[in-house]
């Protein structure tokens, strides 16, 4: 049975394709998608046939070719310039789809702290069993003369997707003890999964003394004492660094609204 090719009006093809008629007649103006006949009363009709290659040229602009770049390719197809073409492309969804589940781990963090500070009270203290956590660390003088210069800092040594992931402060347990306040070990940034390298401090997993304050950074010398005589009632030995960290920064105005949050480790006894 011979096939029997189907013309379509404009009309036609605009409701098959769910797309804008104005689309249609951009792309024969541009010479990049033209109907196959005119009719002597100006009709447009598109073929059947029409419509796959209608549907690749959506997909090529859909991966942000140029209109310039889908006419090249379509007015001088070929099976080396497609795999080059596609070669090309699929390496770009992949950097695209990394992306993405950098962002999509951001949002699941970010969900997961909202929901704590919902629970939590000031100055309230619990003992927590936390996975193994990687952090990527920069060695940095915490002082209101050196904040200014911090994000980009951390920009500059992580990238700002990294950065999105929050920026904490670091000081080791003997500071605290000591209330030596003025200068701690660093800042770090809970690691993304997909990022390699750099400096990193692992904190393994185990029990973790976890203390959160609500108001302003300064209030923060009292949670530690706080967090310092339940360690000292409960017979605990704490080890390693407090990790300080904001909780709600991106979704609160009032400062007094602020969640800061403390992780000490705690050494386990055989």
């Amino acid at each position: 049975m011979k096939n029997q090719e189907i013309n379509l009006t404009t009309a036609q093809f605009v409701a098959i394709h769910e797309v804008n008629p104005r689309t249609l007649h951009y792309y024969d103006s541009v010479g990049l998608f033209s109907p196959e006949r005119k009719g002597e009363n100006q009709y447009r009709y598109y073929t059947s046939r029409q419509s796959i290659d209608f549907e690749y040229i959506r997909m090529l602009k859909e991966l942000n070719m140029s209109i310039r770049e889908i006419r090249s390719y379509v007015q001088e197809p070929g099976p080396d310039k497609f795999m080059e073409l596609a070669n090309e492309k699929i390496n770009e969804i992949n950097r695209e789809i990394q992306r993405l589940e950098k962002t999509k781990e951001i949002l699941k963090v970010r969900k997961e702290q909202l929901a704590v500070c919902s629970r939590v009270d000031d100055m309230f203290i619990e003992l927590k069993l936390l996975p193994e956590e990687r952090f990527r660390v920069i060695p940095f003088d915490i002082k209101e003369e050196n904040l200014k210069d911090l994000f980009s800092c951390a920009k500059d040594c992580w990238g700002i997707e990294q950065c999105r992931m929050g920026i904490g402060s670091y000081i080791s347990v003997d500071k605290v003890r000591k209330k030596r306040f003025e200068k701690y070990d660093g800042v770090f940034s809970p690691a993304l999964k997909t990022e390699k390298g750099g400096e990193i401090l692992i904190r393994k997993k185990g029990l973790c003394l976890c203390g959160y304050q609500r108001g302003i950074w300064e209030r923060l010398p009292e949670l530690y004492e706080k967090m310092l005589v339940f360690a000292e009632r409960k017979n605990l030995k704490l080890k390693g660094f407090a990790f300080e960290s904001g909780m709600n920064d991106f979704a609160i105005t009032d400062e007094n609204d602020y969640v800061t949050k403390v992780e000490i480790a705690v050494e386990e006894s055989l």
